[in-house]
């Protein structure tokens, strides 16, 4: 037979040979010899430029069918606990086939995101097409980009939007997804570099115009990986959530609670109440209540919301929204502390000596109702003296004991020494166009104050409880700064002019001592950023290993479930604990505990770098139109490749890139953190106050390029030597620095 067969003959046999699919098989298979392999080779290239196969290497298979063997990427488990996978090659028409995952018994365990090459079988009969074995894991979680795509004649590039990266990536003709010019889009990997070094990436998502309103915190949630969808099964599950009743919990709706949160607060999960305690063995006490919303109660373990909201850790806040843990039917609903609403909680009496020490405490679990949901600034008022009509009737039987039980907590807290850093929070406020209208530093009010000495009371009641009891439970831990950490923050104090002791135990107390002997001075700030440059971060873990910042042996996280995973399944332990139902820690809670902390502790950060970011960009947009503009700022961070500084009034971050300091080499110091002049022997470094001029703006990285003016008040040398000084780069002296030998810091001693 050497009749070259039609394109439909060529697609049968291929979808019933897939393992036979290059050309010499095709060619072998009807009877093709000698000069026809010419004709057939035409054919197949007609077929793959009409997009009916696609070639790999000398192979073709059908694009309306998956090859034998193909790249997955494992999708979330659906309502039936099923794995699913789609493939990550997809040249057919209509969307890519669904390949039920099947497991083997000895096959490496797989998670969402997880890239697996998998041998795929035709399945007739089933909802689904195709099931996929594992043959090996080829990588997890797909890097993601999101930028702008630019079209070209061959397809087109993505421009990055992160801060500092100018790479950009290629996207084939067939991986556009008709994506317009000038549109922000979310790619993944796509295949090897191009002949320029280029990457090769897909377009999975297109997210629009970048310049729209609110496109900012987009950009942050779909660069993070952060779910802001929920699955039906998560949202059918809370949608068929109904209000506890009283059941066997212990009635608490006749007490006085009250809820103080921001303002603008959607969800409410915490309330209080605190009465003088009438026990004549403890003059001056106080009984202080904390009740949080029970969300166990309605996020069962191994249900889909429990699955959705572990996924996803924390909640993750921005200017303009919310990404919640839990759909808005539980987080702004049924677990919501509302006023004048029962609601199922989780409640802590505390009993407090008139020093604010806990004497004792008891858990339950309740029904509450809160008489009032108020917030900081009102509650403030009252306390000062100019209540407002609502709040009149409250003054004398809520909001004093409440303040006087925060006297006590303070009077405690004094005692204590947690660290006391005097960072102030920015507040970014939106007008209705979704412009930055305003940049400003939130207030510290001891209303705000007071809500936290409650809770961190509250936790550590929840940590002391779980660990009289013996149960497993996810403790906060800070540990201690490392002793590298500790040095750089020495050499900052000391080239300031003041004294953190060394070789001693360190302890809260020695680092207030140092933000006391800097607070009103010039460097009260620079101390306090250094400070908390030198802390390690906080996170998650089943081993109490202490908190140091907060000078507590145990502390847990119990007062936020609604927005935190880790509160969560600190509930669940108090619920197993003292038998207060079915809903409590499950044996797979406990058995996956210390994964889950690192699962937790990791989506936290997320949100972080997250929130972060939009910050940069909303602060980078807000700056856009007074580009040219001077600023007043401090030098926050020294680097080799230039200076940070942080702007004053915004408290916005820019660069100083190094070709833009002076006309002279910088020797950089990593030790000291500074950078100093080679000709001129001018020292840059942490805390010296400068001029700059906003050089440029740019809204879609967050990133503004600064000039730098001036130098504590004086244009900068012009490069010349100066008196007694040597010319050149001098690599010798930077050699002998890093030796430790003649190294040079600045001191500047307090006036």
């Amino acid at each position: 037979m050497n009749q070259i067969p039609t394109k439909q003959q060529i697609l049968e046999w291929l979808a019933d040979n897939p393992g036979q699919s290059a050309k010499r098989d095709i060619a072998k298979a009807f009877g093709i010899k000698g000069a026809a392999r010419i004709e057939l080779k035409r054919v197949l290239k007609e077929m793959e430029a009409e997009g009916m196969l696609e070639r790999r290497r000398s192979s073709y298979h059908d694009t309306d069918r998956l090859p034998p063997v193909t790249v997955l990427q494992i999708l979330p488990p659906d309502a039936s606990g099923d794995q699913f996978a789609r493939p990550l090659e997809w040249a057919g028409s209509g969307t890519p086939p669904r390949v039920l995952f099947v497991p083997r018994k000895g096959d490496a365990p797989v998670a969402e995101g997880d890239r697996i090459l998998a041998r795929i079988a035709v399945i007739d009969g089933q909802d689904h097409p195709y099931e996929g074995r594992l043959i090996r894991k080829i990588g997890v979680a797909a890097h993601r980009i999101v930028g702008i795509f630019r079209k070209t004649a061959e397809g087109g590039r993505i421009q990055p939007i992160d801060k500092g990266e100018d790479k950009e990536w290629r996207v084939g003709p067939g991986a556009t997804m008709d994506a317009r010019d000038g549109e922000l889009v979310e790619a993944e990997h796509g295949g090897p570099k191009d002949r320029l070094g280029l990457p090769a990436a897909r377009i999975v998502e297109r997210l629009g115009d970048p310049s729209a309103p609110r496109a900012v915190s987009l950009i942050a949630i779909h660069q993070h990986g952060i779910p802001d969808d929920f699955p039906d099964a998560a949202i059918a599950e809370a949608d068929r959530a109904t209000p506890a009743g009283l059941g066997d919990r212990e009635d608490l709706r006749a007490m006085p609670f009250v809820t103080i949160d921001p303002t603008d607060a959607r969800d409410r999960d915490d309330a209080c109440l605190a009465l003088p305690d009438e026990d004549p063995t403890n003059a001056g006490g106080h009984i202080l209540w904390v009740a949080i919303a029970d969300v166990a109660h309605y996020v069962r373990p191994g249900s889909a919301l429990d699955h959705e909201a572990r996924k996803r850790g924390n909640s993750t806040y921005f200017p303009d929204r919310v990404v919640p843990m839990l759909p808005d039917r539980l987080s702004g609903d049924l677990c919501s502390l509302h006023e004048g609403v029962p609601r199922a909680c989780l409640a802590v009496r505390m009993k407090l000596d008139s020093a604010g020490n806990k004497i004792s405490h008891r858990f339950t679990r309740g029904l509450m109702k809160s008489v009032a949901s108020l917030d900081y600034e009102e509650v403030q008022a009252a306390r000062d003296g100019a209540p407002s009509a609502r709040l009149q009737p409250l003054v004398d039987d809520i909001i004093t004991p409440l303040y006087d039980a925060y006297d006590a907590l303070a009077r405690a807290r004094a005692a204590r020494q947690p660290l006391d850093l005097d960072l102030p929070e920015r507040r970014i406020e939106l007008g209705e166009d979704g412009k930055v209208k305003s940049v400003n530093f939130k207030e510290r009010l001891d209303a705000h104050k007071l809500i936290e000495e409650f809770m961190v009371l509250a936790n550590v009641a929840a940590a002391e409880e779980l660990q009289r009891l013996r149960r497993p439970l996810l403790y906060r831990v800070h540990e201690e700064p490392s002793p590298e950490k500790l040095d750089a923050l020495r050499e900052v104090a000391v080239a300031s002019g003041f004294t953190l002791a060394k070789g001693q135990v360190l302890k809260t107390a020695q680092l207030n001592r140092l933000l006391a002997q800097a607070e009103g001075t010039e460097f009260d700030e620079l101390l306090n950023i250094s400070t908390l440059r030198s802390m390690t971060q906080a996170y998650y873990h089943p081993d109490n290993l202490g908190h140091f910042g907060l000078a507590l042996k145990s502390y847990a996280h119990f007062t936020s479930p609604i927005r935190r995973y880790s509160d969560l399944i600190v509930h669940r332990a108090l619920i197993s604990a003292h038998k207060w139902g079915d809903d409590g820690l499950s044996a797979t809670d406990i058995e996956t505990l210390e994964e889950t902390a690192q699962l937790i502790s990791d989506t936290e950060r997320r949100s972080m770098v997250a929130e972060r970011d939009t910050t940069d960009r909303y602060l980078a947009a807000y700056l856009s139109d007074r580009v040219g503009s001077e600023f007043g700022g401090r030098i926050s961070g020294v680097q080799r490749f230039g200076l940070f500084v942080k702007l004053d009034g915004t408290g916005a971050d820019g660069l100083i890139p190094i070709r833009a300091i002076g006309r002279e080499y910088f020797h950089y110091d990593r030790d000291s953190q500074t950078l100093r002049g080679a000709d001129s022997g001018v020292t840059l470094s942490i805390g010296q106050r400068v001029l700059v001029r906003l050089a440029e703006a740019v809204p879609m990285t967050g990133g503004l390029m600064l000039e730098l003016l001036e130098l504590e008040g004086r244009n900068l040398p012009s490069g010349a030597p100066a008196k007694g000084a040597r010319t050149g780069r001098k690599p010798a002296a930077g050699k002998a620095r890093e030796k430790g030998i003649a190294r040079k810091v600045k001191r500047t001693r307090r006036s």
